[in-house]
């Protein structure tokens, strides 16, 4: 799985946003819900959103090495080990026959 690198840093910087009265009332009343500050209900929703859509990009786009190593293991798949033999065989035995 693709990991994400989060640099931590106590410098802080602002960030300003307008929106209409109605989605400042809808935040305000979740922060609220959640013991929140308004502030810090939205720095976190939008972190963990951000979070997330990184995390989902990078999982779902292979680099070129990556996809060319996963096409060729799947080209040239192993031949079944003799374990997995037996282990395909006992499930057979156990599972399909019941």
């Amino acid at each position: 799985m693709a990991h994400l690198a989060i640099k931590n840093t106590t410098e802080i910087e602002r960030l300003e946003a307008r929106i209409s009265a109605d989605k400042k009332s809808v935040l305000k009343n979740a922060a609220d819900l959640s013991g929140r500050s308004l502030t810090d209900f939205v720095i976190n929703s939008a972190y963990e959103a951000a979070i997330r859509v990184i995390q989902e990009y990078q999982q779902l786009h292979l680099s070129v090495k990556d996809r060319e190593v996963f096409i060729r293991a799947l080209l040239n798949a192993p031949s079944p080990s003799n374990k997995l033999l037996a282990a395909t065989k006992k499930y057979k035995k156990d599972v399909i026959s019941k």
